[in-house]
């Protein structure tokens, strides 16, 4: 019997079995790591075929020891030379035919092409990014570039046009689609650039240093190279523009100072303060630098422990108002603003108490208290030249009073969903408001039962300021200073780097309209500094 068995295993050397080549394939295929279930109990030719064609790493419990190794040496080649037969058909049909059927050819031909494939990919790569950076430069600009580092939407195309032509040789068809979006692009700017206005150029030329607190409001006046500024430090500071030095220092309040505000004509100052007053004090300053006088060592001890931001020039210091708005009829909590209505013979102070106030200056005392808002008051101005005053406040509405007949009118406005922070008056009879819900609205006088413009932010809007020209100075709680017009077209924003801008919020912007003062914008922030931008704007439209 074990004869006739080991005669039927050696029957595929003489002749061909149609069992034997699957056994083999199946090995090489499968590659078995297990012990073989027909070598443990069959045939030693069945273990020594599995053994060496499968490359299995399981021995048989008895074939292996009692299998013969000729037959297992001749089925070894057999299947040795069919396995180089099927790896030789397959290289064929891959491989070129010109490169004939060596593995060293086919793998070195490989090498070549897919090095080539990476070459390509790498340059169109490299150029991808060169072009991405330059739309990022041309898109980019209006929203995170400094101002007055802007490229012409033209020639920043035009360059790209140049970078493209390997590109668009290499990508054939592909390369005539990306010719005519960059012309399309081209075609855009040009008829965007044409109703856009000039690039505005600003820079950082001074600044003011001295409040040992935020500082809340900073005011010009017009007509004179000064500035004001009301910080929480309880003090009020009169600043020369071109020289950057403190001429003049008020100490009449016992809270902070939220507020200033210049005569329009005369040489006195409005303040209000957390100390629930108003005051009129004499703002005449000294313009020659006063000499140092001797100190004692107590006073000397204390300029140096006041830090850098110190004058060491003697400073004008005033502490007695020329008149106090307070007392009977008057705020019961904290005057966040104080603004002088036409001619400077009456003043309009808001409160924390809910209400505003019109004051008489020759008598002190209250003419109408205007009462109607929900909740605490945060700004009020007067406008230019007519007898209007706009309030806002925290409810989320803002007041228009008219006091050009004896009785005021009233007109209250819901254009905003969080607090309004400021109103202004421009020149040509609109009112531009400001909101903590990052937003500025833009209304006509004669109709405002809609905003005439919106201006969508991302940050909180502080004490704004419209210049003569119609610019919007738009201060946020993210230390960015922008500028809009009464369209609502953006036009800059004001750099801000670790050298440049503010480091805490901006609380407060003004307009100077001196335009022989090297600054004509200035903005006050909590990081105690004030600064002074000069900002070239484009003319004004007639």
């Amino acid at each position: 019997m074990a004869l006739d068995l080991l005669g039927r295993q050696k029957m595929p050397l003489d002749g061909s079995s149609s069992k034997q080549p699957a056994v083999a394939s199946s090995s090489v295929s499968g590659g078995s790591t297990g012990a073989s279930a027909a070598g443990a109990s069959g045939p030693a030719g069945s273990a020594g075929v599995v053994g060496v064609g499968g490359g299995s790493t399981g021995q048989g419990m008895s074939g292996a020891a009692a299998g013969g190794t000729g037959g297992a040496t001749v089925m070894g080649k057999q299947l040795t030379a069919k396995r180089s037969l099927k790896l030789g058909s397959l290289a064929e049909d891959i491989m070129p035919t010109s490169l004939g059927g060596g593995d060293e050819p086919f793998r070195a031909r490989l090498h070549h092409l897919f090095s080539q494939i990476e070459k390509e990919f790498e340059l169109l790569h490299a150029e991808n990014m060169s072009l991405r950076e330059k739309l990022e430069a041309v898109a980019g600009t209006p929203r995170d570039s400094t101002v007055g580092e802007r490229l012409p939407l033209q020639d920043a195309f035009e360059v790209d046009g140049s970078v493209n032509k390997s590109f668009k040789s290499k990508l054939g068809s592909a390369g005539s689609k990306v010719k005519a979006g960059h012309k399309l692009r081209a075609q855009t700017s040009r008829i965007v650039s044409s109703f856009k206005a000039q690039s505005v150029v600003s820079s950082l030329v001074r600044e003011f240093c001295g409040h040992k607190d935020g500082v809340w409001q900073v005011s010009t006046k017009a007509g004179q190279p000064i500035i004001g500024t009301a910080s929480a430090d309880h003090s009020a500071c009169i600043w020369g523009i071109d020289t950057g030095r403190c001429l003049l220092q008020y100490q009449g309040h016992s809270g902070s100072v939220n507020s200033i505000k210049f005569h329009p004509t005369r040489d006195i100052v409005l303040t209000g303060s957390g100390d629930a007053t108003a005051q009129i004090w004499q703002a005449a300053v000294n313009w020659e630098v006063p000499a140092r006088k001797g100190h004692s060592s107590e006073e000397e001890l204390e300029e140096e422990e006041e830090g850098p931001y110190e004058e060491k020039e003697r400073i004008d210091v005033l502490r007695t108002p020329l008149c106090e708005f307070s007392g009977p009829g008057g705020h019961t909590a904290v005057v966040v603003a104080a603004d002088w209505l036409p001619g400077g013979d009456q003043v309009i102070t808001a409160s924390w108490d809910r209400t505003a106030i019109l004051w008489d200056v020759e008598t002190r005392e209250p003419l109408h208290p205007l009462c109607g808002h929900d909740h605490e008051l945060t700004h009020a101005s007067a406008h230019p030249s007519q007898r209007l005053v706009v309030t806002a406040s925290r409810d989320s509405t803002f007041r228009l009073w008219d006091f050009r007949d004896p009785i005021p009118a009233v007109s209250v406005f819901q254009g905003h969903t969080e607090n309004v922070t400021s109103t202004v008056f421009t020149r040509d009879d609109k009112v531009v408001s400001g909101s903590d819900d990052r937003s500025v609205k833009v209304w006509e006088l004669r109709n405002m039962r809609s905003a005439l413009t919106t201006i969508r932010t991302d940050s909180a809007v502080n004490r704004l300021a419209v210049s003569a020209s119609g610019v919007i100075a738009i201060p946020h709680d993210n230390r960015h200073i922008r500028l809009f017009d009464l369209n609502g077209q953006r036009i800059a924003r004001l750099p801000r780097t670790s050298r440049q801008g503010h480091r805490r919020m901006v609380s407060a912007v003004a307009w100077t309209e001196d335009i022989s003062s090297n600054c004509n914008l200035f903005s006050s922030g909590f990081d105690r500094r004030v600064l002074g931008w000069g900002v070239c704007l484009p003319p004004k439209d007639n």
